[in-house]
This record gives structure tokens, C-alpha cells and sequence, in this order.
């Protein structure tokens, strides 16, 4: 469970703002769809290098 504690006089937006960056560092929703449906290892890993490639891709791009 996620505990905001909330400053004297602070702005309800602010607290939430800090609750959402907080909700998405413990990684709940990323998890929950992950577990939705089963993927097979070589698959999960295929995903993986084709994912790193572009990230490689791009970084090339850059510095070109």
C-alpha cells in the first residue's frame, strides 16, 4: 500500500501528482498486464533483442 503523507497547506494536485510517480515506479500495472496472458521464454527473449536493436538503432542515428 502507498502512503502519501500530505504537507500542511499543499496542493491536492501536487500530492497526486506524487502518488502517480510513485504508482508507476512500483511497476503494479506493467506486472498485472504482463501476467494477463503467458509468454514463452523464447519469445519474451526474442522481444528483448529486437527491442535492444532499436534502442542501438536509435542511439546510431544520433550520433551519426
Amino acid at each position: 500500500m502507498l502512503i502519501i503523507p500530505i504537507k500542511d497547506g499543499e496542493n491536492i494536485d501536487r500530492a497526486l501528482k506524487r502518488y502517480k510517480r510513485k504508482f508507476d515506479k512500483t511497476g503494479t500495472v506493467r506486472q498485472l498486464r504482463a501476467r494477463q496472458a503467458f509468454v514463452k521464454p523464447s519469445v519474451s527473449r526474442r522481444m528483448q533483442v529486437q527491442k535492444a536493436q532499436y534502442i542501438q538503432h536509435l542511439k546510431d542515428s544520433l550520433e551519426s
